[in-house]
């Protein structure tokens, strides 16, 4: 065995306590990143697995060819199919059954009057096709709906409503329609797909509540005789289709269904965990480095020894490598197994907190192992480069010098690296999101002002130090006087244990303020452009929720209060070969309710073919009052349009605005997605909104609400994604406590001797806990006001790159009791680091630590 390698482990032996921080910090990088992609790979597993069980009878399926999709969306609006090919699927050769399959939006109430779902995940509707094989539910309970007004629901959604076969209850198609629960369906083996809420009609329910008009349906799906392949049934099929109209197997479609829950659910959920994921390790990385450094400026005298007995630099590099070795694999190998125990945790924890994880056992490829395990590797191994190298770099004549703190890092080559680096940090930024708006120089000016922030860490930590432990002189004196002399003796060492800190810190800073900037967005956005006095909303986000019922408001501008009631619905159309969202509703209302800014031309003018569009929109496809514009709808007709009216503002009304007389020929379920009213002079809003309740009680009782709280809960969902944000940043905030603490658990190893002094000279217990507590305090009050500083520049440089890359106005808000609080978090948390170097420090024997050398 190679003398190098052989050192490196001896030496670990005895000394592998001071390694524990470095193991635990690779240990929790790697189990989150293991944990991810194996519960990723899991959940697309499964997903394929429940889609492929549940249409493992569907042979193929016939469904509209064109479809169109409106950015932001994955996946887009098709031409529904005439339910009389149903017909001629039949008779061609090799077909066993057809049947249509009618699915649209409707979002039953549970038995506490509320609405069920809606939250995400789509609330769906159709007819309950009598075929089981054809049927991907399986009728688990009841039976089958056979008269108007009867329903089968997942069982998921009856659990999560309260409702039972027998009750009654109402189902938002938008209109209200009043069902009987009779039946309660599985779907693929599980009580419902993930979050979906379904409810299965009769055939003639759902053309009458789901369609524009009857005799359409979303697709029809085929079931082929025995012998006969899917592959071979869609070539039959297809001379037969009419134009406009396709054929693709079975297999295809459930494939298709994975990819969509894929795009809309996994990738993003996996891609955000891994995000946080890269954090942990950079983190991770601050501190593993910061150990190694220590432990090589504590070994100088060491390391000069095995030189001046003839080690070479390469050898004494290696050895210290070896000790990173092997701390990166067994820290990496027991953050695969940790990983594991994740994704089984997640898996077990996911239908306790309403979210069906499929059933099944979990996925683990050699790819959801490999990368975490080479990305631990490589983590611990660069980490400990630096510090080997110089290691390998000590002069054999140090042997014969004290061992010296590490004071390196404070240079002036370092300080004026570090202000260029700034410089171009700001040039790039101010580039980016002030002279000529793009995403890609703002976030370069991003990523080089982290690098400075690292690099000036050293330069900037004494004067930081100095005036954050000014006050410790006066409350705790001569106690905190030694703790911040202590964190100014090397600051390199508290710039390093800092850092790992800081980064988590403007992390959380950054989501911090971005979501109050988005918050204050919405906020304006209502403020700015809805004049009504209130707004009938759904609570969906995405595509979730039912909408509301066309004729709600109408109803509503009936009431001797309401001065104007405008209802918001959504079409969907190509102009210009790009798939566009049109806002459905009353121009002259519209204008009347919401602030449109500069309207050139008449809104009241549009007809059933005209237009109004956007001055942005129209800028982008070059069109103005009196132009034509060709629209492509999903029913497959194309009309020429004439833009009436180009008007500024676009946050709440849309980029295109047709009537609902121009929308009426081309729609498939009709829905609001938001009614404005306004309010007679003289009527207060407490005695308009009671009205206005109402009436919307008989439309399924959607909710009423003030314009205030209508901006409030619109930006609703942000608070809970920040409150996910900050679980997950809680694995980086503690990678970095443990950076603390091993830093000055290390420290308290190097200092025994000057402790012993200390203790010597009259210095308490207590005393000496204070003084390591108040230093571990400093160190992460340096690391934290950095992170603040750096989190909320790049949440500034974040809100101004998104404003440019929108149409959208997006406002900047610096929330300061969310970053008091952040503040106050990372001061405890570095308090809380230095308990136990603390304790560690206290119980050292004074005439033993006096006689250490």
């Amino acid at each position: 065995m190679n003398a190098s390698p052989r050192l490196g482990l001896t030496s670990l032996r005895a000394h592998g306590r001071r390694f524990a921080g470095t193991f635990l910090a690779v240990f929790l990088g790697v189990a989150f990143l293991a944990g991810t992609l194996v519960m990723g790979d899991t959940l697309r597993a499964s997903f394929d697995s429940m889609f492929g069980g549940a249409t493992a009878g569907t042979d193929a399926v016939v469904r509209g060819a064109d479809v169109i999709t409106t950015p932001g969306e994955s996946q887009g609006v098709r031409r529904p199919v005439g339910t009389s090919l149903v017909a001629a699927v039949e008779k061609v050769p090799g077909v066993a059954v057809a049947a249509p399959d009618i699915q649209g939006a409707g979002q039953l109430l549970g038995s506490d009057g509320k609405p069920i779902g809606g939250q995400g995940p789509p609330t769906l509707a159709g007819n309950w096709i009598a075929d089981p094989k054809l049927n991907p539910y399986r009728l688990a309970e009841g039976r089958a709906p056979a008269r108007s007004g009867e329903v089968v629901v997942n069982r998921g959604t009856a659990e999560k409503g309260g409702l039972r076969i027998g009750d009654t209850t109402v189902l938002r198609t938008p209109d209200p329609v009043r069902v009987t629960i009779v039946g309660l369906a599985t779907f693929g083996g599980e009580d419902g797909m993930a979050q979906v809420t379904f409810t299965g009609m009769t055939r003639a329910d759902a053309e009458r509540y789901l369609t524009a008009r009857p005799g359409e349906a979303t697709s029809i799906v085929v079931r082929a005789d025995p012998g006969v392949g899917q592959a071979e049934l869609v070539h039959r099929l297809t001379p037969v289709l009419p134009q406009g109209v396709e054929a693709i197997t079975g297999q295809e479609s459930a494939r298709e269904n994975t990819d969509m829950i894929a795009s809309r659910f996994l990738t993003v959920f996996t891609t955000f965990l891994l995000v946080f994921s890269g954090v942990a390790l950079l983190v991770a990385t601050f501190s593993i480095h910061n150990t190694f450094a220590i432990v090589v400026a504590q070994r100088t005298r060491e390391n000069a020894l095995l030189r001046a007995l003839g080690a070479s630099r390469r050898q004494v590099t290696a050895a210290a490598l070896t000790e990173a070795s092997a701390v990166a694999v067994t820290g990496s190998a027991a953050g695969l197994a940790g990983g594991i125990g994740i994704a089984a945790g997640l898996q077990a924890l996911f239908p306790a907190i309403g979210f069906p994880f499929p059933e099944g056992d979990l996925v683990i490829s050699g790819l959801s192992l490999g990368i975490p395990l080479a990305v631990g590797v490589l983590v611990c191994l660069g980490s400990a480069l630096l510090p080997a190298v110089r290691a390998g770099r000590t002069a054999p004549l140090a042997a014969l010098r004290e061992s010296a703190v590490d004071t390196s890092g404070a240079s002036r080559p370092r300080a004026l690296l570090g202000a260029a680096l700034l410089v171009l940090a700001l040039a790039a930024t101010l580039t980016g999101v002030l002279v000529s708006p793009s995403v890609w120089p703002a976030g370069l000016g991003a990523v080089l002002a982290l690098v400075a922030f690292v690099v000036l860490g050293p330069a900037a930590s004494g004067p930081a130090v100095r005036v954050l432990g000014g006050p410790l002189d006066r409350l705790r004196g001569v106690t905190g006087g030694l703790a911040r002399r202590n964190a100014l003796r090397s600051p390199g060492r508290t710039a390093a244990t800092a850092s790992a800190l800081m980064i988590g810190v403007a992390v959380v800073s950054l989501f911090t303020v971005f979501g109050a900037s988005l918050k204050a967005t919405m906020d304006q956005t209502v403020s700015r452009s809805f004049a009504g006095d209130v707004a009938v909303s759904t609570p969906s986000f995405g595509a979730g929720g039912s909408g509301l019922s066309p004729r709600l408001a109408p109803a509503i501008g009936a009431l001797p209060e309401v001065d104007t009631a405008v209802g918001l619905g959504r079409g969907v159309a190509e102009v210009g070969g790009e798939g566009r969202a049109l806002t459905v509703t009353d121009p002259a209302a519209l204008a009347r309710t919401f602030d449109l800014g500069t309207v050139r031309g008449d809104l009241r003018a549009l007809g059933t073919d005209g237009l109004a569009v956007t001055r942005a929109e129209a800028d982008r496809q070059g069109l103005h009052v009196g132009d034509p514009a060709r629209l492509a709808f999903t029913d497959g007709e194309r009309r020429t349009f004439t833009v009436r009216a180009v008007y500024g503002q676009s946050e709440l009304a849309g980029d295109y605005v047709i009537t609902r007389a121009a929308w009426a020929p081309h729609r498939t379920q009709d829905a609001d997605t938001l009614i404005a009213v306004s309010f007679k002079d003289g009527v207060s809003t407490a005695r308009g909104k009671a009205a206005v309740e109402r009436v919307a009680a008989h439309y399924g009782n959607p909710e009423v609400q003030t314009r205030a709280a209508y901006a409030a809960s619109s930006a609703g969902g942000i608070d809970m994604m920040l409150t996910l944000v900050y679980a997950l940043l809680a694995l980086a905030v503690l990678i970095a406590l443990l950076g603390i603490a091993n830093t000055l658990t290390l420290a308290i190893h190097e200092r025994t001797r000057e402790l012993g002094l200390l203790r010597a000279v009259g210095q308490t217990r207590s005393q000496l806990r204070a003084m390591v507590r108040w230093e571990s305090v400093l160190v992460a009050a340096f690391g934290t006001a950095g992170g603040l500083v750096l989190g909320s520049f790049l949440g500034w440089v974040l809100v101004r790159a998104s404003d440019g890359a929108s149409d959208s106005a997006f406002a900047f808000a610096l929330p300061p009791a969310r970053l008091t609080v952040v503040a106050l978090v990372g001061l405890a948390a570095g308090a809380l680091a230095g308990v136990r170097p603390a304790r560690r420090a206290a119980r050292l024997d004074v005439l033993r630590a006096v006689a250490t050398e």
